[in-house]
C-alpha cells in the first residue's frame, strides 16, 4: 500500500510517499481502507514535535509511528476474529491524537478505541472533518457549565474548532459572537452565529460588550487582553499554551484568586467527543467547514498550507 513515511521530526521535506508492506488486524481490530483524513494543526505539531512535550506522546526522540495521521473515515476490509461491534463492509470513522498512521491507503484500529459507524447520509470526507477540530471544540464546551441563554465570544471561527464551536454552541441554545476575516463574514453567519465580528475591521478586544465566556479556538490572544470583556465570573479558554506557557499556571491562579477564570482544556475522552457528533450529524445540526482537497500524493503541500495558518475548516486528504 501507499502511505506518506517520515523517519523524524521536522518540516513537510521529510514526508515521502512510500510503498510499505499493509498491516493486519490483531484479535480485536479493524482493517480500514482509508477513504479521507485530515491535516490539521494536531498533525503539524506531531510533524514537527512541536511543542517538545507532544514527544513524550509520539515518540521522544523520533516518531514512534513512520506514518502519520491523527483521523480518518474509510470501509473496513477485514477484522480480527474476536471483533464484535464491526462487520466487513462498514463504513467508520475515527480520531487519535497521539496519531493513527491514517496517512495512508489503509490502517488498524481497536475496535475499542475512538472509532464509530458512519452517519449513513454523509460522505467519507464529512466524516474526517467531523473529527479534531470538534473534538477540541467539544472539549471546551465541556469544560464550563453552559446555560441556554449565555453569551460565547469564539476567535477564530474559520477555523476547525472555531467553526465547530460555533456549531455546537447554537445547537445548545447559546448566543454566540464569532470573530474572523471579512472574507469569511457571511460563512460564519452561515454557520448560525448571531454576530460577526470583522477583525479586520474592529479590534474584538477593544468593545464594550461581555460575555459569559470567551473560547479563543486559535490561540492568538491572551487572559489579559480578553478580561475586561468577560463577565464578573466570566471564564476564558484557548487552544494554545500561550505566552510563556500562561495558560498552563493561570488556571490555577485565577481560581486561588477567584472572579474572572481561565480553564485550560485537556482533551482526554475522544470516543465521547465523536459520540455526540454523531449526534449531531445523524440530527443534521452539523456541517464540518472543509477548505482544500489533496490527494495522498501532494501531501506536503497539504501540511505546508495548513501551517500558513491560511486554512479554512478542514484540509482534507484522498486516497486513491
Amino acid at each position: 500500500m501507499k502511505a506518506a513515511i517520515r523517519s523524524k521530526y521536522g518540516s513537510p521535506e521529510v514526508i515521502s510517499i512510500e510503498e510499505v508492506e499493509m498491516p493486519l488486524p490483531a484479535d480485536h481490530e479493524i482493517l480500514v481502507k482509508v477513504h479521507a483524513a485530515t491535516v490539521n494543526r494536531t498533525d503539524c505539531g506531531i510533524l514537527c514535535g512541536k511543542p517538545f512535550a507532544i514527544q513524550f506522546f509520539t515518540g521522544l526522540f523520533k516518531p514512534t509511528s513512520p506514518i502519520p495521521g491523527t483521523d480518518f473515515a474509510g470501509e473496513i476490509e477485514a477484522i480480527g476474529k474476536k471483533v464484535s461491534a464491526f462487520k466487513v463492509g462498514d463504513k467508520v470513522w475515527g480520531f487519535n491524537d497521539n496519531g493513527l498512521a491514517s496517512h495512508a491507503q489503509y490502517l488498524v484500529i481497536s475496535e475499542n478505541k475512538a472509532v464509530l459507524k458512519m452517519p449513513e447520509h454523509i460522505t467519507y470526507e464529512q466524516a474526517a472533518a467531523s473529527a479534531e477540530g470538534a473534538h477540541y471544540a467539544y472539549t471546551f464546551i465541556n469544560k464550563v457549565n453552559l446555560k441556554a441563554g449565555q453569551k460565547v465570544l469564539v476567535n477564530g471561527a474559520t477555523g476547525a474548532i472555531g467553526s465547530a464551536a460555533v456549531q455546537i454552541l447554537k445547537y445548545l441554545d447559546i448566543q454566540v459572537v464569532a470573530v474572523c476575516d471579512t472574507k469569511n463574514v457571511a460563512r460564519i453567519a452561515a454557520l448560525g452565529a448571531d454576530r460577526v465580528i470583522d477583525y479586520t475591521e474592529e479590534d474584538f478586544t477593544n468593545q464594550d460588550e461581555k460575555y459569559d465566556f470567551v473560547f479563543d479556538a486559535v490561540g492568538k490572544s491572551t487572559f489579559a487582553q480578553c478580561k475586561p470583556l468577560l463577565q464578573p465570573n466570566g471564564i476564558y479558554i484557548s487552544s494554545e499554551l500561550g505566552p510563556n506557557a500562561e495558560n498552563l499556571y493561570l488556571p490555577l491562579l485565577t481560581k486561588i484568586r477567584g472572579g474572572k477564570k481561565v480553564i485550560f482544556p485537556i482533551p482526554i475522552n475522544i470516543k465521547r467527543s465523536l459520540l455526540f457528533m454523531q449526534n449531531l450529524l445523524n440530527e443534521g445540526k452539523f456541517k464540518p467547514l472543509m477548505d482544500r482537497t489533496y490527494p495522498l500524493e501532494k501531501i506536503r503541500e497539504a501540511y505546508e498550507y495548513v501551517a500558513s495558518g491560511q486554512k479554512i475548516g478542514n484540509v482534507i486528504l484522498t486516497f486513491l
